[in-house]
């Protein structure tokens, strides 16, 4: 079983995210096993091969008699650099993925997105799931799970709204008529050591980005394709297509690098019982109107 976490929160997390997850970070397991991962991350010798099964197929977590977690670091997109100055490189930098002005909006897309960073009424405050990469992203993080006799891949979501996704390995076609839902429906093969996942049939509730970049809106016509790599035992290499017709004039990728965080375990965690962004959720500042409980 391979787990993938945030084990501490990093600048791409929203600050209505630390809010809400405050009270976890005071659990004592917490920052113990943190405090390993990140201790364990120094002077790193080269990382060892891609661990597998006696079949030759990836092991998507820790070598049996260890302990381990995925630390995601992730970013959606890019920063524009500032007028006159060279771009930054980002220390996850990623070949290929955008910045900010290269994300192909349609108009009223790039709308709703700038309202959203000004309001930032994250479905996830309220303890809502989130699809494809915000998933994947969400603090606290995800564990992958194969069961090669199911013909399934499951994604369970640790931090946030305690939620899973089912992936379906048996060659399946997506079905006709979908009714619309937060993760959407999801079909996935191997190629490779790459397990690559095709989603359609998603809400238009979930936010897929988060972070710095949180709040670019997606329609009930995304269709979403994921490919996890595993590339050695300390990095998947995570890459997504976006095609929303919808919502954007052109399909786009993106992509991050997940790292491998030994002797670090997850913990229970539950959305409703450590929500501490009440102002997030029913309104206070002055300067912006929260008391909708729409989500835009």
């Amino acid at each position: 079983m391979g787990v993938t976490v945030r084990y501490r929160l990093i600048s791409t997390v929203a600050i209505l995210a630390a809010l809400m997850l405050a009270p976890a970070l005071a659990h004592p397991s917490f920052g113990q096993n943190a405090a390993r991962g990140q201790n364990a991350g120094r002077g790193r010798a080269p990382a060892k091969p891609t661990p597998r099964w006696p079949d030759g197929t990836v092991n998507w977590g820790p070598p049996v008699g260890e302990i381990g977690l995925w630390n995601l670091r992730a970013t959606f997109a890019d920063p524009d650099p500032a007028p006159g100055k060279p771009p930054t490189l980002a220390a996850n930098a990623f070949p290929g993925r955008p910045t900010l002005s290269q994300v192909p909006f349609q108009p009223w897309a790039l709308a709703i997105y700038d309202y959203r960073l000004q309001n930032m009424l994250e479905p996830y405050s309220r303890c809502k799931p989130g699809g494809a990469y915000r998933q994947v992203a969400t603090a606290y993080g995800t564990q992958f799970i194969y069961f090669p006799e199911l013909q399934q891949f499951i994604i369970f979501q640790t931090g946030g709204a305690h939620s899973f996704r089912t992936i379906y390995m048996d060659g399946r076609d997506h079905p006709k008529n979908l009714s619309p839902s937060y993760f959407g429906h999801n079909i996935g093969h191997f190629e490779g050591d790459t397990l690559v996942v095709d989603t359609v049939g998603y809400n238009e509730r979930m936010w897929i980005s988060t972070g710095a970049l949180e709040g670019m809106p997606t329609t009930d016509r995304l269709h979403t394709i994921e490919r996890f790599t595993r590339t050695d035992f300390n990095t998947i290499k995570y890459e997504l297509t976006i095609d929303d017709p919808g919502a954007y004039t052109a399909t786009w990728k993106t992509g991050w690098f997940i790292n491998w965080s030994p002797g670090v375990e997850s913990f229970e965690f539950i959305c409703q019982d450590n929500n501490q962004a009440s102002e997030l959720m029913v309104g206070s500042m002055e300067s912006v109107d929260r008391s909708s409980s729409f989500i835009p």
